[in-house]
C-alpha cells in the first residue's frame, strides 16, 4: 500500500512538474469542439497545463466557402466549447479553409471567388450535348480599365474550370460596382409617374400583395428606381425570384428609359408587423 500510493503521488507530481494534462480532458475537448456547427474536423489540439491554468492552442478545419465574418463567430462558438470542458482555459483557434465533402460545383465556384475576394450571384450551370456550362455575375470596381477588369476575370475563369473539373465552359457577366457616393436629385412630375407606373404593373400580378418604399432616384441622365415587395410567407425562394423578375420586365416596358431597377422582396409576416 505504501508503495502504490508513493508511485500514485509521484506520478501526479511528475505530470504536474511537466505541465502533462490528462489524455481523458484532451479527448473530451476534441469531441466538445467537433460538435459545433460548420466545424470539418480538429486538425491539431495542443493543451498544455502551467499550475491550475490551461492553454489549450486548437487547428481546425472549416469550409472554404466561409466568409471572414462566418469564421470569426465559429472561432467565438468553438473558444465556448472549450471553455465547457476547461472554464478558465486561455484558447488560441487557428482555422484552414477545407474542401467540404458534400460540396456542390456551386460551393466551389464561390469558393474561387472567395480567393479572389469577390462575390458572384446568378450563378447557374447549364448542360447541353453533355457539356457543363457556368454562368455567373460578377461586380467590378467601376474606376477598373476593361483590360484589366478581363484579365482578372479569365484567370478567374481558369482556376474554376481547374477547380472544378466537371465544368467545360464558364461565362462570366462583368458589372460594375458602385465605387462613388450618388447625391440625388428632388423629385418632379416625371419621377412621380414613374412610382404610379411601377404601383399600376405590381397590381397586375397576383402574387404581390403590395409595393411600399418606392425610391426613384436620379444621377445626371440615369434613373434609378428601388421599391420594397411584399410577397406570400410561404413562396419559395426559386418562385419568388421568378415573380421579381416578371415584375422588373413588365416594369422596363412601361418604362423602358429606367437603367436600373432594385426590388426588395418581403414576407408578408413582416410587413404587417
Amino acid at each position: 500500500m505504501i508503495l502504490r500510493l508513493t508511485l500514485l503521488l509521484g506520478r501526479e507530481a511528475v505530470n504536474v512538474l511537466l505541465d502533462e494534462t490528462p489524455a481523458e480532458t484532451q479527448r473530451q475537448l476534441i469531441e466538445e469542439v467537433a460538435q459545433v456547427p460548420g466545424v470539418l474536423s480538429v486538425e491539431q489540439a495542443r493543451l498544455r497545463r502551467a499550475g491550475a491554468n490551461f492553454f489549450a492552442d486548437l487547428t481546425l478545419a472549416l469550409p472554404r466557402r466561409y466568409t471572414f465574418e462566418h469564421t470569426e463567430d465559429l472561432v467565438e462558438a468553438a473558444k465556448k466549447a472549450v471553455r465547457r470542458v476547461l472554464p478558465q482555459a486561455d484558447v488560441v483557434i487557428h482555422t484552414v479553409p477545407r474542401q467540404a465533402k458534400a460540396e456542390s460545383i456551386f460551393d466551389r465556384v464561390r469558393a474561387v471567388a472567395a480567393r479572389h475576394n469577390v462575390s458572384v450571384h446568378e450563378l447557374s450551370a447549364r448542360s447541353y450535348l453533355g457539356r457543363l456550362r457556368v454562368e455567373q455575375h460578377l461586380e467590378l470596381d467601376e474606376t477598373l480599365p476593361l483590360l484589366e477588369a478581363h484579365n482578372f476575370v479569365t484567370a478567374m475563369e481558369t482556376e474554376i474550370l481547374r477547380e472544378v473539373p466537371e465544368v467545360d465552359t464558364v461565362l462570366t457577366h462583368i458589372e460594375s460596382e458602385p465605387a462613388t457616393i450618388e447625391q440625388p436629385e428632388e423629385l418632379d412630375l416625371v419621377d412621380r409617374q414613374i412610382e404610379l407606373a411601377m404601383r399600376a404593373t405590381a397590381a397586375q400580378i397576383p402574387e404581390i400583395a403590395d409595393v411600399h418604399e418606392v425610391e426613384v432616384r436620379r444621377q445626371g441622365e440615369h434613373i434609378y428606381v428601388a421599391c420594397h415587395c411584399t410577397l406570400p410567407d410561404e413562396m419559395t425562394m426559386q418562385r419568388v425570384h421568378g415573380v421579381i423578375t416578371e415584375f422588373e420586365d413588365r416594369f422596363r416596358k412601361q418604362c423602358p428609359e429606367i437603367d436600373r431597377v432594385t426590388i426588395h422582396p418581403e414576407p408578408a409576416t413582416d410587413n404587417s408587423r
